[in-house]
């Protein structure tokens, strides 16, 4: 177990950072869609021996096909998302959206209850989101497409195609290995965003600016989410998921820190509220 909370405690410092990358891009799909392609060529050939020699029943390749789809509109969302919004705003709640909606769709809909403490964890959430939304804030946008409440939005619709994704892959993995899996989504996400990258023509302008930067992401991005599934082979999802968003946190300090990106301290308190909130809901909720 101790194991599997240092994974996922890299995973979400792994995520954060490539997040922060991603939003230093010139532009978003184009820098999302090639860190993730060169994993995509690299990872092909192990997915197509792994579904040659251990082939699946038609159920189990109905749950590869919904992970797929799930990742092509998740990957659509995140650069749309990241074209709108600041870092240190939009990232803590889409992170922290799945942990929020769950508990409350299990005590509405499935007859579950919370704990004191896991009503206390939702309220710390609510207060956080509607902060960072800028709700009776004065201050101007730092860009005018960011008015409005259309990026927290737009988190929100990223963190429930996340929860979505990550109930379907801890299915997944009960018939693939971590890295078919993780290829598997790969594609999904790559294919999601190819025809937003195909009319921008601008990958070999966004490779010749960010080349370097590329470059690391391409480790980071499906890095982050491969120890994540390798944890959840070792520990309970309902333990190690919310320990995992974390990375509120460290995408919040990068983006005040190293985007400069304003509000800093109303942020940081928000994301420290957010996770608060998520370790509250995960662990004692």
């Amino acid at each position: 177990m101790f194991f599997a909370i240092i994974l996922v405690i890299v995973s979400g410092m792994a995520h954060a950072i490539w997040s922060m990358l991603t939003k230093r891009s010139r532009n978003k799909s184009v820098f999302l869609w090639s860190i993730t392609m060169v994993t995509t060529i690299l990872l092909l050939p192990v997915l197509i021996t792994e579904l040659w020699q251990h082939p699946m029943n038609a159920g189990s390749y109905g749950l590869l096909l919904l992970s797929f789809t799930l990742q092509a509109i998740y990957s659509w969302l995140l650069s749309q998302t990241y074209e709108l919004g600041d870092l240190s705003q939009i990232y803590p709640i889409m992170r922290g959206t799945s942990t929020l909606l769950i508990p409350i769709i299990g005590v509405l809909f499935l007859s579950e209850s919370l704990s004191l403490l896991g009503w206390f964890g939702i309220l710390c959430m609510l207060g956080g989101f509607i902060l960072l939304s800028r709700m009776g804030s004065r201050s101007k946008p730092s860009h005018p497409k960011m008015q409005g409440m259309k990026p927290v939005l737009m988190a929100l619709c990223v963190g429930l195609c996340t929860t979505c994704y990550v109930f379907v892959d801890k299915l997944n993995l009960q018939h693939i290995s971590p890295l078919g899996l993780l290829e598997v989504t790969n594609i999904g996400f790559v294919v999601g965003l190819t025809p937003a990258v195909l009319a921008s023509r601008q990958i070999w302008e966004e490779w010749r600016i960010n080349k370097s930067t590329m470059m690391m992401g391409a480790i980071l991005n499906p890095g982050s989410y491969l120890l994540f599934l390798f944890a959840m082979q070792r520990a309970p999802m309902a333990q190690i998921s919310s320990l995992r968003e974390i990375g509120t946190v460290f995408a919040t300090f990068l983006g005040v820190l190293f985007l400069k990106e304003q509000q800093g301290l109303r942020r940081i308190s928000c994301s420290v509220f957010i996770f608060c909130g998520i370790l509250l809901i995960g662990i004692w909720g």
